[in-house]
């Protein structure tokens, strides 16, 4: 059975952890508010009226193209190609290419930060694999203009953030319904969160500072981690109507 993603690959050992995912949606939520592009997210209203549903969605659908049989994988790309196509049709006008690359540079760099920050530094080869992954996403998209490998990519990526960040007023008000929809003490993690996954222009344009005691806590709940404690600290931090969604994460590639 041939399947997206070799069985072996790191890119399966990524993906295959809630705490992994839970970075990588922090990463990205803050990096989403500050994309150019951002306006597209806003066009049919679901994004501001559910910022985290619709962000835990892009990060699930990359999740299952990565668990996937080549096929389905397929598939699962062709449906996200086809939805973002209809909402181009019903604006009248086509999402930037560049703004299809940036969601995909976010996954890749998401996924790096995330999983050298909870577990260890990738080999240059595991950044190349990973970065393969998505490489045939995006190909699989009909994206243009894909570095051909990871070095030339970080290159590519650099760009892309000079280019495309912006602080605007969909910056501020998507901020407001994370802080809305996720209560003050869970809206402060995240923050705490994005502190340590993000690059420095994002955390420089939306005025966020390492703070010195993050990293004893960081420490701590790596700890947790190897006691079997880790689950109730997520039980307890969690959004109540993203509890089950996340205990699925770490059960769904072993059946």
């Amino acid at each position: 059975m041939e399947f997206f993603v070799a069985r072996d690959s790191i890119v399966r050992k990524i993906w295959g952890k809630s705490d992994t995912i839970l970075f990588v949606f922090a990463g990205a939520s803050a990096e989403f508010a500050l994309n150019k592009a951002v306006d597209w997210l806003y066009f049919t209203g679901k994004l501001p009226a559910d910022p985290l549903g619709r962000l835990f969605s892009t990060v699930m659908y990359a999740r299952i193209i990565v668990f996937s049989k080549n096929d389905d994988a397929l598939k699962a790309i062709d449906k996200i190609t086809a939805i973002h196509g209809a909402v181009e049709k019903n604006r009248g006008a086509q999402i930037p290419d560049w703004a299809y690359r940036d969601v995909l540079y976010m996954l890749i760099h998401y996924s790096i930060a995330s999983y050298e920050l909870l577990e260890r530094k990738l080999t240059p080869a595991e950044k190349e694999d990973l970065y393969d992954v998505f490489y045939r996403m995006g190909s699989r998209m009909n994206l243009k203009e894909l570095p051909s490998d990871y070095e030339k990519w970080l290159v590519s990526r650099e760009e892309h953030l000079n280019q495309d960040l912006i602080k605007s007023n969909y910056t501020d008000d998507l901020f407001k319904q994370y802080h809305k929809h996720l209560g003050s003490l869970r809206y402060f993690l995240l923050k705490e969160s994005q502190k340590l996954v993000c690059p420095q222009l994002v955390k420089k344009l939306l005025r966020i500072n390492t703070t010195p005691w993050i990293a004893p806590v960081l420490s701590l709940y790596k700890l947790s981690r190897k006691v079997k404690l880790d689950a109730l600290i997520k039980s307890v931090i969690l959004p109540p109507a993203y509890k089950a969604q996340i205990r699925e994460l770490d059960t769904w590639p072993s059946r």
